[in-house]
C-alpha cells in the first residue's frame, strides 16, 4: 500500500486543497469536480513535494469528477488498478487515501457500510472510514489496490459517514474522454447525451440541454493576490504552484518553504520555518539571533523553530511604497533560503521538517 503514494497527488488552488490520483494506463489526473471549480490551471504535488502545473481538461460537474492533464508527464509507475469486473461487498475493508485538511500523504481505513447509497439521483459508495476536507478527489482503494470509488463527501457534523463515486461511474467516464479529439482544451460534459463542448454555452450545442454557465467561470483573484502574485512572477515561480488557498501561497525557495497571507484582515505577512534549534550549544545562536540586523526582515523563535518573517500594513500595498514591498517579499525567499544553511553549517541547527531537501 506504501507505493500508493507515488500515485496521489495533491490539488492545489486558490480555493484550497484536495486529492488526486492516477490509475493503471492513463496519464490524466483524477479528481472531483468541486475540487477545481472556478479553476482551469491548477497546482499538483507529487509525493517528492514537487509541484508542476495542470490544466484542467475534462469536467462533469454531476458525477463530480474533472480530469487534468501536465505537459510531458507519463503515468509509468501507478500501482492503482482500475477493474471494471471487481466485486465490491458490505463490510469489506477500504482504504482512502489522500491529503486531508492539505497535510500529508495520509491513508484511513475503513469498511464499506453501503454498496449503493442513493444521493440526489446517484448511488454512492458509503464507508465508516475518516473522510476529512482535503481527501476528496482521491482514491478508495480494496486490499490490493484496486480502486474501489473516488472520495467525494462527507455529511456535516456526521462522523463515520464518508462517500464515494462509483467505480463504473469512472469508468465510463474515462472511455468517454477517450474518444475525444481535443484532450488539450476545457472540456465540459454534457449529462443528458454525453457529448462535450469546449465553447461557453448555457445550452448544449448537442441536445440543447441546459448547461449551468458558471461551469466556464474563473474566480476573480483580488487586489491583494495580484500583487502578491506579481512578486512570485518576479521571483521566477509560476504563481499557480505557489497557491495553497484563497489569499494564501505557500512553495520552497530551495530548500526553505515561505509562506505568504493575510493575518487578521490587516497585515500582509511572509514567514519562513528554517531551523530547528539545538539541542546544545545553544546560548551563542540566541546571542547571533539577538544581534543579527536583517532589516526589514526579523528573525524569532516558535516552538523551537527559527522564522524569518516579515509583516506591513495591507494598506501599504496601495502606497508608494508598494514596489519596495513587493522586492521584499521576493528578497525574503532569497535570504530564507540562505539563512537556514547558514544556521545548519555554523550552529549545527537541523533543517525544520517543512523544509525540501535539495539535489
Amino acid at each position: 500500500m506504501e507505493n500508493i503514494r507515488k500515485s496521489v497527488f495533491k490539488i492545489v488552488t486558490a480555493s484550497g486543497t484536495g486529492s488526486g490520483f492516477t490509475v493503471s494506463g492513463h496519464d490524466h489526473i483524477i479528481t472531483n469536480y468541486h475540487v477545481i471549480k472556478g479553476e482551469k490551471i491548477v497546482a499538483v504535488e507529487d509525493h517528492k513535494k514537487d509541484r508542476h502545473v495542470a490544466k484542467v481538461v475534462m469536467v462533469n460537474p454531476e458525477v463530480d469528477l474533472a480530469f487534468l492533464s501536465i505537459d510531458g508527464f507519463k503515468n509509468v509507475n501507478t500501482d492503482i488498478s482500475l477493474q471494471e469486473e471487481i466485486v465490491i461487498a458490505n463490510t469489506q475493508r477500504i482504504f482512502i487515501n489522500g491529503y486531508p485538511f492539505g497535510m500529508p500523504y495520509t491513508i484511513t481505513e475503513g469498511i464499506v457500510s453501503a454498496t449503493s447509497q442513493p444521493m440526489g439521483s446517484r448511488n454512492y459508495i458509503q464507508t465508516d472510514a475518516a473522510v476529512n476536507p482535503g481527501n476528496s478527489g482521491g482514491p478508495m482503494l480494496n486490499e490490493a489496490g484496486v480502486l474501489v470509488g473516488v472520495t467525494t463527501s462527507k455529511f456535516n457534523n456526521a462522523d463515520n459517514v464518508g462517500f464515494g463515486i462509483k467505480h463504473i461511474d469512472l469508468i465510463k467516464e474515462m472511455s468517454d474522454f477517450a474518444l475525444l479529439q481535443n484532450k488539450t482544451a476545457y472540456n465540459v460534459k454534457c449529462n443528458s447525451c454525453d457529448n462535450y463542448t469546449d465553447q461557453e454555452s448555457e445550452f448544449c450545442a448537442n441536445c440543447g440541454n441546459n448547461m449551468d454557465i458558471s461551469i466556464w467561470e474563473e474566480f476573480e483573484k483580488s487586489h491583494f493576490a495580484q500583487f502578491v502574485e506579481g512578486a512570485l512572477t518576479d521571483l521566477g515561480i509560476d504563481p499557480v504552484l505557489g497557491r495553497a488557498g484563497r489569499d494564501y501561497w505557500e512553495f520552497h525557495q530551495g530548500s526553505a518553504l515561505i509562506r505568504i497571507f493575510v493575518f487578521k484582515r490587516d497585515y500582509l505577512v511572509a514567514t519562513s520555518p528554517m531551523n530547528n534549534l539545538p539541542k546544545q550549544n545553544i546560548q551563542e545562536l540566541l546571542t547571533h539571533l539577538l544581534e543579527a540586523n536583517v532589516e526589514p526582515y526579523y528573525l524569532g523563535i516558535h516552538q523551537n523553530q527559527i522564522y524569518l518573517s516579515y509583516r506591513v500594513h495591507l494598506s501599504d500595498i496601495f502606497s508608494d511604497h508598494a514596489d519596495t514591498i513587493k522586492q521584499n517579499l521576493k528578497n525574503l525567499a532569497l535570504k530564507a533560503d540562505d539563512l537556514d544553511n547558514f544556521f545548519a553549517d555554523e550552529y549545527g541547527c537541523e533543517m525544520s521538517i517543512e523544509s525540501k531537501e535539495e539535489v
